[in-house]
């Protein structure tokens, strides 16, 4: 099927354009990986005097840099330009069930040629590597800042989102809400401070391939952007269901507090020994994790981990709380006070913060404060 619309689009191509040169933003819909779902936007240039049809790709990395995991949670992994043929490009998309569209860029022969040689320039070793920012700097924020920044006309885009006052992290949501991706939104939403929660203009809703696409279709200046919009491959459907998932992780947090309330008024054989061991890990765990927030946002260049209101609750202080639990000084009985009286009010200001704060994390921070009040009353 691919291989017909191929054949469609050269044949469109030798038809309508004299330059010999086509410029195409090709717009693949989000997989089914979390490094996939959000899509992907990449340049088809098609040279009828060489013969050629060249996808250009700013999503490429490095994943056998022996420095790859940690040039990645630091903030410091480079992305790359890279070329590959156009057939095989769609070949490997649609083998994954990705639907691939093609919108043909409206420019004149000049406009055509001098975009064909920065693609050349920028693919030198020199220039082709670049510091990838998810929301700012990204394999389809480089296409937009290209064509409608770079191409010399004064492009208008239309007003592409829907409601004025969407921020990041609801484009976000929405496409982890589609792939079900509990987890992984839960990890996003847990390392990514309130940067994340502004609200987003027209220009920066296109750091999402699918935005990127629409503000094209909206893009004009004496003509519009898009000459023609092509389908190349659409995915086909499958069965989807909405069933409740015992691995949420709202559930999971629900059914740990269930479990310790439960060994906290139950005069079970054992429970308060279980408890201490609870607590000493619930605490223990929560420092970890706070220290690991800090380290994401003074420690590393993702500036969009900083300010993160999730630190009201996973105190890096934790860490060495939880080997105090049992201890009866002032200082001690002070802190769980403290911390019992911060989780409440965060509990009661929870929708009103500047961040939007992950509603699976409610039960966990309910048992921290609840926990730490016990254990400043010494209660088991």
């Amino acid at each position: 099927m691919f291989l017909l619309t191929i054949h469609y689009s050269l044949l469109t191509y030798s038809q309508n354009d004299s330059c010999e040169l086509r410029i195409s933003l090709i717009t693949c819909s989000p997989g089914a990986e979390l490094y996939s779902t959000f899509g992907h936007s990449a340049l088809r240039v098609v040279d009828k005097s060489t013969g050629t049809d060249i996808i250009y790709n700013y999503g490429v990395f490095d994943f056998y840099d022996p420095d790859f995991y940690a040039k990645f949670v630091r903030g410091k992994l480079l992305y790359y330009l890279d070329q590959e043929n156009f057939t095989d490009f769609l070949h490997n998309y649609s083998a994954d069930n990705r639907s691939v569209s093609e919108q043909v860029l409206n420019l004149s022969c000049t406009e055509k040629k001098e975009m064909q040689q920065f693609l050349f320039t920028n693919l030198r070793p020199e220039n082709r590597q670049y510091k990838y920012d998810f929301l700012f700097d990204n394999c389809t924020t480089r296409l937009r800042d290209l064509v409608l920044t770079k191409s010399g006309k004064n492009y208008q885009t239309a007003e592409i989102l829907s409601n004025k006052k969407t921020s990041f992290r609801n484009h976000i949501h929405y496409y982890l809400d589609m792939n079900k991706m509990n987890w992984s939104k839960l990890g996003i939403d847990l390392l990514l401070g309130a940067k994340l929660d502004r609200y987003m203009n027209a220009s920066e809703a296109m750091f999402l391939p699918d935005y990127l696409e629409k503000g094209f279709d909206s893009s004009r200046s004496a003509m519009p952007l898009v000459e023609q919009k092509i389908p190349l491959f659409t995915k086909k459907d499958s069965a989807e269901t909405n069933q409740f998932s015992f691995t949420a992780p709202g559930f999971i947090f629900s059914l740990l507090l269930i479990i310790v309330a439960a060994l906290s008024f139950l005069s079970l054989k054992g429970a308060v020994t279980i408890l201490a061991l609870t607590d000493f890990l619930l605490f223990l765990i929560m420092g970890l994790v706070g220290v690991l927030l800090v380290f994401m946002w003074v420690g590393t260049d993702h500036q969009i981990c900083g300010n993160n209101y999730n630190l009201c609750w996973a105190l890096p202080t934790h860490l060495i709380a939880a080997f105090f639990i049992r201890r009866k000084s002032t200082l001690a009985i002070n802190y769980f006070l403290f911390t019992a009286i911060l989780s409440t009010i965060l509990l009661i200001c929870w929708y009103y913060l500047p961040q939007e704060l992950n509603p699976a994390f409610i039960p966990l921070v309910i048992l921290i404060g609840w926990r730490s009040w016990r254990i400043s009353r010494g209660l088991k």
